[in-house]
């Protein structure tokens, strides 16, 4: 019987630096807002704006839920699906999905600002992005759960 690698907190360093990306990216929203506010608003009208707040803030109410639905259950298919895959590698994938998801809610905040919203609405989504990605950060028990369904080992 060949011995398990064992598994620690330095096997998630690629998935904490893509935590990390997406943080500077709400970081660098902001800064660009800030610097380059004047230039780069349209300053649509004021009823268009929140009509199109209105939709941001109810496609985000939906993205939290979905986004942990989605989570649970590519966790579970890393877990039972067949393959050579190493368990960083799926639990990667699943990161980044969520993440990537949760992200655009930043995504929101910049469109509003650019639309002519003010610094208000950038936070707001900036703010409720960056609790996301708290939410959504990479768990080595999430981790270890994958790699030994893997190794058919019992919990």
């Amino acid at each position: 019987m060949t011995p398990q690698p064992r598994l620690s907190h330095a096997d998630l360093v690629p998935h904490w630096l893509v935590c990390a990306a997406l943080l500077a990216l709400l970081i660098a929203y902001n800064i660009v807002c800030h610097v380059w506010g004047g230039e780069i608003r349209i300053n649509l009208d004021e009823p268009q704006r929140i009509l199109i707040r209105t939709i941001l803030y109810g496609v985000t109410i939906v993205l939290f839920p979905l986004a942990n639905l989605l989570r649970h259950i590519l966790l579970r298919l890393n877990q039972t699906m067949p393959g050579d895959k190493p368990a960083s590698q799926r639990y990667m994938l699943t990161v980044v999905v969520t993440l990537a998801l949760i992200e655009t809610v930043g995504v929101f905040g910049l469109l509003m600002f650019i639309l002519g919203d003010d610094f208000n609405t950038l936070y707001i989504f900036s703010v409720l992005a960056a609790l996301g990605i708290f939410l959504h950060k990479p768990n080595l028990d999430e981790y270890l759960a994958i790699s030994q369904a893997l190794n058919g080992e019992n919990s």
